[in-house]
Formats: C-alpha cells, structure tokens, sequence
C-alpha cells in the first residue's frame, strides 16, 4: 500500500483512536518538533523511543547521531533505537573493536543527556551477522556497561529454511549442523540464548513467514525483487497480497514475542522496557503492497496485548517457570 505522509497531528490522531498503543516511536525531525510537542500533550500519547540509521565514518552521519541524541531528549524519548551499518564508508566490514567502540562512544553521549542507546537486530546492519551479536555484547559488558538490544526476531524468521539468506548471516553450515537454532519453538533457539545474555531492552514485532516470498511489488535498484520481510498480520483481502496467505506462517513471530515475555516475567533483572508494532512501507517490507499498514499494526500491537495478558495469567497460577517451560501443553 502507497502512503502518503499524514500530517503529524493526524498520525498522533490516528494511534491514539486506535486505543491500543500507549506511545508513539517516532523520531522528529528537528524542524518538527514543535508540532510533535504540541500532539503529544493534545492526545496525551508521548514520544519514548525514537529510531534511525547511520554509517560509521560518514562526518555527517555520525553529527546526525549525536543530534539525534538530543532531538530524543527534547521529545521525552528515553532510548534511541541505533541501526548501524554493516560497512564502514571506506567500504571495509565493521572490526570489532569499531563496533565496541561505537557502542561505548554512543552509550557515553546518551546517558550525558538521558537517552540510552539500543542496538537493533537488523538486515544490511552488523548485527545481520548474528554470531557477533553475543561475541560483542559481552564485551561491551567487560567494560563494565550493559549492553541493550533491540530484539526484531522478524530478521531472523524470515531466513529460516532460505539458503541464501541463511549464508547472508553466514550461519547456513551452523545452521545445517544443528549448532545453531533459529525456529524459535525449539529450546536453544537464537531467541532464546540472546535473552538468556539479558540485553533485551526493547522488543519489535513485524510479522514474517519462514522463507516467504520475496516482494512481488516492488523491485531494488539491480532489478531483482526486493527481500521478503513483511507478512501480514491478518488476512489481506483478495488483490492485497501478492502471494498466498496461511495464518499457521505467523506462529514463528508470535512465539518469538511469547519467548520474550515469558522471559521477562520470569526473570526480575529483565531489562525489557519496550514493546513496538513495526508493519512498515519500505522495499524489503510492505512497499508496494495493497494491504493497510495502519491495520496491520492495529492487529500485532493487539496480539501483543493478549499475549501479555495471558502471560501474566500462565504466571500468576504458577505455569512457568524460567527460563521458558510452558507447563499447560503437554
């Protein structure tokens, strides 16, 4: 589905008649924060994260960074959302030592201003090569500063069972071996083991299907389909998706929220503060499609409601137990 850019009034109009939501991730630009200030207090809906994406060694990106830093500050966001690129402008892969140091550089300028930085989960980002993730979030945590993680298990569904993007990861032998589990039903699963490192701050859902199709509507810059991250949530109406629809594909992304708050009522040091809906419309994800993207949000963010609610339920009569036995099934 097209979109065109809402007034900002609009938007904080729309999420907040939408009665499922309880704040808005959404970073201003600059020029727009005075209207963002004034929805915010109009709809008593507030800004607590914000998001964005940078490359390290642009001059640009990295002033964008720490303004961002700030701009976070004045809308109320407590955590910014960080996507860092797997590539440094030079063209060479991200070393270690650049990441860690991005990260403590970035974690230092964020507490001066009271916004705690998130590293996300994310394709064409470092973190796409999931075995760093761990390696790296320890050591960060050796410099004696806890590492945050924004959890988006959506990139990690999506290339079950798909070759190609499996060796994008650079996890496809491992994955072969039994060494590393990605379905996030089986115990060990990747999901579970970054929990288990207690660095989940902020949790994503955007529904996906195990090795789905690629987007039939819309075509990257090289001419090939772009990737297939986006699924819907509910079933789209005939002429909305460009491929077949079976709700069973979705189970992966639910289990995956299920996993995360059943972690965090399990656990009291769980640093999960956040939760957001992310069916959006860009190439790899919903660019082109006919679905509504706003009622596709609708959908998950009430998912994710009724899984809470029956988390704490399963908790509260005592059905689990950690790290993430579900006693009820047999």
């Amino acid at each position: 589905m097209q979109l065109e850019e809402l007034p900002i009034r609009e938007q904080f109009r729309l999420v907040n008649q939408a009665g499922v939501f309880d704040y808005f991730d959404r970073l201003p630009l600059r020029s727009q924060l005075p209207e963002y200030l004034e929805a915010i207090d109009e709809f008593d809906l507030p800004v607590h994260t914000c998001s964005w994406f940078y490359r390290l060694g642009d001059p640009a990106d990295e002033a964008l960074l720490l303004d961002n830093l700030k701009v976070c500050r004045e809308v109320g966001a407590k955590v910014h959302n960080i996507m860092t690129f797997t590539h440094h402008s030079d063209g060479h892969v991200l070393t270690d030592t650049e990441i860690v140091d991005h990260y403590l550089a970035v974690y230092d300028a964020g507490m001066k201003l009271g916004v705690e930085p998130s590293f996300e989960l994310h394709v064409n980002m470092w973190t796409e090569d999931f075995l760093r993730v761990e390696k790296l979030a320890r050591k960060v945590q050796d410099h004696g500063v806890p590492f945050n993680f924004t959890l988006d298990y959506s990139h990690v569904n999506f290339k079950i069972n798909n070759p190609k993007e499996l060796d994008r990861s650079g996890v496809r032998e491992a994955v072969a071996r039994g060494e590393l589990i990605l379905d996030p039903f089986e115990p060990g699963s990747l999901c579970e083991r970054w929990l288990e490192l207690n660095i989940v701050k902020w949790t994503q859902l955007r529904s996906v299907a195990p090795n789905q199709p690629r987007n039939l509507w819309h075509h990257n810059e090289d001419g090939q389909f772009a990737r297939g991250i986006q699924y819907p949530m509910i079933k789209p109406a005939p002429g909305e998706w460009h491929s077949p629809w079976n709700a069973y594909l979705l189970e992966p992304s639910k289990e995956a929220i299920r996993k995360v708050l059943r972690y965090h009522v399990t656990h009291p040091e769980s640093p999960l503060r956040f939760i957001t809906t992310e069916m959006i419309n860009l190439p790899d994800y919903g660019l082109g499609a006919r679905y509504n993207l706003f009622e596709q949000n609708v959908a998950a963010a009430k998912f994710i409601r009724r899984a809470w609610e029956e988390t704490l339920a399963l908790h509260a009569a005592g059905l689990l137990s950690p790290p993430f036995e579900d006693h009820t099934h047999p």
